[in-house]
């Protein structure tokens, strides 16, 4: 039985499936419990021996917890697709395989801003669910919120968990990791005679090619698909191209070091200013900031762009969304100026799964947790979504449109994302420096980059001054 309720503007799905089953609150248990039920007549004996290998912690006799507690988990995320993947696969009816009269809450919410607004004002009412996901860098501002997960087996057996510690603290699980990708059209860039760029230039010079070849047929004809109506789409630019640029991926971080860190000469200002250049040059279509992301999504999909910026995650809501993807592929978004330069990839993890300390049955909250990361149910979802697993037990292939952009470039840095420490945070809250926002500015008539870059230089040095950092 599917029932629905609304939250804020949230849509939450319940699945009602029963099942039976027993466990304990270790999640490395509850996956060998699981798979011995699933899998009847299977060795579990051998199934220890190859986590053993694979460096997973042999919990198999691991004291149980009272399988037979009775309540409801809610379950908070912003990613519609990954909502209708736990109902497809059955998320709840596998976690009732260990702890049969506990139900899975899912509030699913249609996009990040409406998300989190909501998860701001229910967090002042001590009202957040019992778990939420979470991006690399809102557990920063949620942390005080949000239960210490170091000790899990989740964390032990995640490859990236660690670098985003909170204090020392890992207070969030990455259910994926990703790079972003350049998806398009093979077939119009061959007819417009464009070949994969590997420099900045080379990827302006594609943009303005194929704008040119294909505009003047058809006027709403954008090179590059981008809802900026939304702000957040321009991230893979406004958020990234400063790590790439630079090769650091904590360079929100170096930043509070200094006063004037838009000024002439740094990466952030070159990048940034890359950036205006290609936008200026109308390659977004007549009126990217009238289209959202869900629009261009649409737009790229009927092939009234050639190109679109986006992480995995786009692959997996375009499937969901039943379109085609015969004749797409990807490659890396290029921000060297030479092909003998380093081509710096930056990559993060991302879904970050939490508990909160909201939380009224905290230890089956981390008994989800753990489950969810276990052999009982993250092989299965990993492997139906885009983006790259993050579990050392459980490695997968790429989905084919995503494994080309490898092959073309097999010599990449990974520069490791990191969303920014406590004194960014407190510089981005004195200064409103937005750099998704920023980015929508540019498109804006009348922007003046030079000026825009000498105001945040001034707000910056001020709000370093009265947060005394040094």
């Amino acid at each position: 039985m599917r029932k629905k309720r609304f939250l804020l503007g949230a849509v939450a799905l319940t699945a009602a499936l029963a099942a039976t089953g027993c466990g304990g609150t270790n999640g490395s248990q509850a996956a060998d419990s699981a798979k011995t039920q699933a899998d009847t007549g299977k060795d579990s004996g051998s199934q220890d021996s190859g986590n053993k290998d694979s460096g997973v912690k042999d919990t198999s006799k691991a004291d149980e917890a009272d399988r037979n507690i009775s309540c409801t988990l809610t379950l908070a995320t912003w990613d519609v697709a990954a909502a209708k993947t736990f109902e497809e696969l059955d998320m709840e009816g596998r976690f009732q395989q260990l702890y049969p009269n506990v139900e899975i809450d899912i509030e699913e919410f249609n996009a990040e801003p409406e998300y989190f607004n909501s998860m701001k004002i229910r967090s002042s009412a001590s009202e957040l669910p019992d778990l939420m996901f979470h991006k690399s860098d809102s557990m920063n501002q949620y942390s005080e919120y949000l239960a210490d997960l170091t000790d899990t087996e989740a964390n032990k057996n995640n490859q990236i968990a660690s670098e985003y510690a909170v204090d020392g603290k890992v207070l969030g699980i990455p259910d994926r990791k990703a790079s972003d990708y350049v998806y398009y059209w093979t077939d119009m860039f061959d007819e417009a005679g464009v070949e994969v760029p590997e420099t900045w230039d080379e990827f302006v010079e594609a943009s303005e090619k194929l704008q040119e070849h294909f505009g003047p047929q058809d006027p709403d004809f954008g090179a590059i698909c981008m809802g900026a109506k939304d702000a957040w789409p321009t991230y893979p630019l406004m958020e990234y191209g400063p790590a790439a640029q630079s090769g650091n991926g904590y360079y929100w971080d170096a930043m509070t070091t200094e006063d004037a860190p838009f000024a002439e000469g740094t990466d952030i200002h070159t990048v940034y200013g890359k950036i205006y250049d290609l936008f200026q040059k109308g390659v977004l279509g007549k009126d990217p900031l009238g289209i959202t992301y869900d629009q261009s999504r649409a737009l790229f999909a009927k092939k009234k762009g050639a190109m679109t910026l986006n992480s995995p995650m786009f692959l997996t809501a375009y499937k969901a969304d039943g379109y085609d993807t015969a004749g797409m592929s990807t490659f890396y978004l290029p921000f060297r100026d030479s092909s003998q330069d380093e081509f710096n990839l930056v990559t993060q993890g991302d879904c970050f799964l939490t508990v909160t300390n909201n939380s009224e049955n905290p230890e089956v909250a981390k008994a989800f947790l753990e489950f969810y990361f276990s052999e009982a149910w993250y092989p299965d979802y990993i492997a139906s979504i885009s983006s790259d697993s993050t579990m050392t037990p459980y490695a997968k292939e790429l989905d084919p449109v995503l494994q080309t952009a490898s092959e073309l470039q097999p010599e990449v840095k990974f520069v490791t994302y990191g969303a920014g420490g406590s004194d960014f945070i407190n510089m981005v809250s004195e200064t409103k420096f937005d750099c998704k926002q920023l980015g929508v500015e540019m498109l804006t008539d009348g922007f003046d980059y030079a000026k825009r870059c000498e105001e945040l230089n001034q707000t910056w040095t001020e709000a370093r001054t009265k947060l005394g950092l040094k």
